[in-house]
């Protein structure tokens, strides 16, 4: 049998007619904006709070862009993300390639943030070699080059002095990153002359090795950043780390990192690699001085380190933030592409 619908009460009627205009005359809710990010500025680490102690690499940006930002949790990054109302962002991302390229990926691709025409500042302290560079000099990156992708073997297994490295085949597209040189020329031209801390004890360290750069005051320099996960140590290795720079047609080896070209690749990816900017503060000799051996280098008994880490650490933020002041202040110039001088 054919069942009839029960006629709608009149009164029923007017009430889903009035439900049916609530509905259609509500306002409807829109997701958040994503951060419009003009600058993007990566440590590896804090030694404790972001401000108020001990400053490790993070802590000078802290407290120049985001003392009153609101930290934003990204899910797969070790840590939140802070941005103020300039469009200046930052975060730590951890040490070594995994770490910090794990992060900055997980930033990179959270739909929070708009990276599409975002410059990038990968900071942190380094070592250098006392043959190009000194304790507390900070340096923009020409190249970036991955130490440890290639074939190794002991140097005993060898012809006595020749080489203990190979490249391999099929890691062409992500050994190595020559950045923007525009770019680099526009940091030095903005940085450069940024006068340098110093201090007593790093200037009296110094002068235990006989290299002229190593002797000297701390200045703003560029080179080849070589990202190693391997914290390779005395001057045979620091040897080859030059030996595979030159190999690859860099620059001269003068920074040993841990994560600059991991995260390079991340964002070669997503978005290239013309707005990278690698910048690093050197707070340690690649070697020992011709007094000691590479072991006593590595573990000094107290009091014999460098010196210099709370001077370097403000160094590379001097020299930075004249940088990203300069984009944040010439937006209009800047989003399009590095200005010309």
């Amino acid at each position: 049998m054919r069942l009839h619908p029960r006629p709608l009460h009149l009164a029923a009627l007017l009430a889903c007619a009035l439900l049916a205009g609530c509905a259609t005359t509500a306002p409807r809710q829109t997701a958040a904006q994503p951060v419009q990010v003009k600058v993007f500025i990566a440590a590896m680490f804090e030694i404790g709070q972001n401000t108020g102690d001990r400053a490790g690499e993070f802590q000078h940006w802290y407290e120049r862009y985001w003392k009153s930002a609101t930290p934003v949790t990204v899910p797969g990054a070790l840590q939140p993300v802070y941005c103020n109302a300039d469009g200046v962002c930052g975060a730590v991302l951890g040490m070594g390639k995994v770490n910090s390229s794990a992060s900055m990926q997980a930033i990179v691709l959270n739909p929070a943030f708009d990276f599409s025409k975002a410059y990038y500042v990968v900071s942190g302290v380094a070592g250098t070699p006392p043959s190009r560079g000194t304790i507390a000099d900070v340096s923009w990156a020409t190249w970036l080059v991955d130490y440890d992708l290639g074939h190794r073997w002991a140097p005993e297994e060898n012809t006595p002095g020749a080489p203990t490295f190979m490249p391999r085949k099929g890691y062409e597209a992500y050994r190595r990153f020559q950045l923007n040189p525009a770019l680099v020329a526009r940091a030095m031209q903005l940085s450069a002359s940024t006068p340098l801390r110093d201090s007593d004890s790093a200037a009296k360290y110094r002068q235990r090795y006989p290299d002229t750069e190593a002797r000297r005051a701390p200045k703003v320099t560029t080179g080849t950043h070589m990202t190693g996960d391997t914290f390779f140590h005395g001057p045979g290795m620091s040897k080859q780390a030059q030996y595979i720079a030159k190999l690859y047609g860099a620059d001269d080896y003068v920074i040993t990192e841990m994560e600059a070209a991991a995260i390079a690749l991340v964002i070669q990816r997503t978005h290239g690699t013309d707005r990278i900017m690698s910048l690093r503060g050197a707070v340690n000799f690649d070697q020992g001085n011709p007094q000691e051996t590479t072991l006593q280098h590595l573990d000094p008994a107290p009091g014999e380190t460098a010196g210099g880490f709370a001077e370097t650490v403000q160094n590379i933020a001097l020299v930075g933030t004249r940088v990203v002041d300069d984009i944040v202040v010439n937006w209009p110039q800047w989003q399009a592409g590095v200005p010309a001088r």
